[in-house]
C-alpha cells in the first residue's frame, strides 16, 4: 500500500510539474478530449480528488454529495459543467495550488489505510488499494490530454503497470457495460514495460492475444488512442472486439477516438 500510494503521488507530481509550465493561453486552449482545456482537466481531477478525500474522511458527506451528483447526471448534466461551476472563479495557477493541496492530503489519508479497507465511491465500494490505483489511472489519462494539448511526448514510467492491470482485468466489464456477451475467454496480454521487462495476464494458450508496448495498451484502454494508431499486435476475434470498445474506467459506455484523430505530432518526439 505504501508503494502504491507513492506511485500515485509521483503521478500527481508529474502532471503538477507540467501544468506549472503552462501559460495563461495554454490553460484555456481547447484540447483533444471533448474540447476540454488543461483547466478543465485539472478541475475534473481536483473535483474528484476532493470527493475522494471525503470518501476517506467523511463517508456521510461523500454519500450525500454522490447522491446529488448522480441525480444531476441523471437529469442530463455534464460532468465538465459541474467542475466549471465548482471552480469557476479560479485562474490556472490558483486551481493548480488548490489541487496540489488536495492531492497531498488525499495521499496522506490513503497511506494510513489497510489495503483491504473498503471505501465508498460512485458505484460499488472499492478496496483502498483499488481506490488508489483508480485515482492513478484517472490522473494518468487526463494528464495525457494535457501532454497531447501541448503537444509533447510524456516519458513512460513503470507506474503504467497499475493502469495496464486495470485494463487487463476489465475485459469482461467492457462488454457487460454495453450489454454484450463476452466473445470467449480473455486474451493473453503480453506488454513490454518501459524498463524492458514483460508484463503478462491471461492464459498462455488463449486463442486471442494483445502484445506490444505497455504505454500503447494503456492509451487504448483509457480511450486516449485508437488501437490502429498504436504498435499493438492484436490477434483473434475476442481481442479485436475488445480493443474496439475497451474501457477500463467506470461509467456509461464511452467511445474512444477514431483512427488518426489523436495521433499527435510531438514537438519532442
Amino acid at each position: 500500500m505504501k508503494q502504491t500510494c507513492q506511485d500515485l503521488l509521483d503521478e500527481y507530481r508529474e502532471l503538477d510539474a507540467l501544468c506549472a509550465t503552462l501559460s495563461a493561453t495554454q490553460w484555456h486552449q481547447r484540447g483533444p478530449f471533448h474540447g476540454w482545456s488543461a483547466w478543465d482537466e485539472v478541475a475534473h481531477l481536483c473535483y474528484f480528488d476532493e470527493t475522494a478525500l471525503q470518501a476517506v474522511l467523511d463517508e456521510p458527506a461523500f454519500s450525500a454529495g454522490a447522491a446529488a451528483l448522480n441525480d444531476q447526471m441523471a437529469r442530463g448534466g455534464q460532468i465538465s459543467a459541474v467542475a466549471r461551476a465548482h471552480f469557476g472563479p479560479l485562474q490556472g495557477g490558483a486551481l493548480l495550488e488548490r489541487w496540489r493541496n488536495c492531492y497531498q492530503a488525499l495521499v496522506q489519508a490513503l497511506s494510513g489505510l489497510d489495503a483491504k479497507a473498503r471505501l465508498p465511491w460512485y458505484g460499488p465500494s472499492m478496496s483502498a488499494r483499488s481506490f488508489v490505483t483508480a485515482r492513478l489511472m484517472e490522473t494518468w489519462a487526463h494528464g495525457q490530454d494535457v501532454w497531447d494539448l501541448l503537444p509533447r511526448r510524456r516519458p513512460p514510467s513503470d507506474r503504467l503497470r497499475h493502469i495496464a492491470h486495470i485494463g487487463a482485468t476489465t475485459f469482461g466489464w467492457s462488454f457487460a457495460n454495453r450489454g454484450l456477451p463476452e466473445p470467449g475467454m480473455p486474451p493473453r496480454i503480453e506488454l513490454m514495460a518501459p524498463g524492458g521487462q514483460v508484463w503478462s495476464w491471461g492464459e498462455p494458450g488463449a486463442e486471442s492475444s494483445v502484445r506490444g508496448p505497455a504505454e500503447d495498451f494503456c492509451l487504448v484502454v483509457t480511450q486516449r488512442r485508437h488501437v490502429d494508431d498504436t504498435s499493438l499486435q492484436v490477434s483473434g476475434p475476442a481481442a479485436r472486439q475488445w480493443m474496439a470498445i475497451a474501457q477500463c474506467f467506470a461509467g456509461p459506455p464511452a467511445d474512444g477516438p477514431a483512427p488518426g484523430v489523436r495521433r499527435p505530432r510531438y514537438e519532442n518526439p
